[in-house]
């Protein structure tokens, strides 16, 4: 049984099965404007038609998708075919513009995301894949930032120390020392804290020693270079006590 509904857009009816109505609940699309309506809400009675001519109710050239179903029983490959291209009807695809904008910030978000992620483990990467270092320092140097040397205080140990009395000068004590590197990396040079103390072990003086102190006569290259991997650095530091008297100390290290 052929129906006919009038697009309310721009008026052209057209011809239509109760099979293509129930496909979509009902929803067409028309197929000279394109504009989606309720078809069931918009059918003509026969006798309201009035002198529209043939071709004026002619089938739309979307609604011709359903053409099959007035043809007979069809068979199981044909009648999946169908239902494929029924649920094509309705689709209203995303603009081309629309959808090469969102690729297109998708992308650039994942690329910041990515630049980000290197900039804040810049000294892992560099450690993992020594390869990047020099690209690393580069983009520092363009961004102003600074590609520094691993910091990892539980893979760097005093391995040895000891303060004497300077025989030469009074008021003076010698602090001679020896930092490892027990990673498998370079390492920056650590801060050391150390104390002196009295018979009783109290404090009597302390002082922070960071890299350019006890490492005076060091150019800057040889200080940005660090302890190597598995390797040690002697340490020989004066200090005047100024008349106190220290017969002990304690000593750590740590990266501030």
């Amino acid at each position: 049984m052929n129906l006919t509904t009038r697009c309310p857009e721009c008026g052209t009816a057209f011809r239509v099965q109760p099979l293509q109505l129930s496909a979509r609940g009902g929803k067409v699309r028309c197929g000279k404007c394109s504009h989606v309506f309720d078809g069931v809400t918009a059918l003509v009675a026969e006798g309201q038609q009035g002198s529209q001519t043939e071709a004026e109710t002619e089938p739309s050239p979307q609604l011709a998708l359903f053409e099959a179903a007035r043809k007979g029983p069809l068979g199981a490959g044909e009648a999946a075919n169908e239902d494929a291209t029924g649920a094509e009807f309705l689709e209203e695809p995303p603009p081309p513009r629309r959808r090469v904008a969102w690729a297109l910030g998708a992308v650039l978000a994942f690329l910041a995301l990515a630049a980000q992620a290197v900039h804040y483990f810049r000294t892992e990467i560099a450690v993992l894949v020594p390869e990047t270092r020099p690209y690393l320092a580069a983009a520092c140097a363009t961004l102003g930032c600074e590609l520094k040397l691993p910091r990892r205080p539980k893979l760097m140990a005093i391995e040895s120390s000891d303060l004497q009395a300077d025989g030469r000068r009074d008021n003076v004590i010698v602090l001679n020392a020896v930092l490892r590197n027990q990673a498998q990396f370079a390492q920056e040079y650590p801060a050391l804290e150390l104390t002196l103390t009295d018979e009783r072990d109290e404090a009597v003086a302390g002082r922070v020693l960071m890299p350019a102190d006890y490492l005076a006569g060091h150019s800057a290259e040889q200080l940005a270079r660090g302890i190597g991997a598995g390797t040690d650095a002697a340490l020989r530091i004066y200090f005047d006590t100024g008349g106190m008297r220290a017969i002990g100390y304690r000593m750590y290290l740590f990266f501030p």
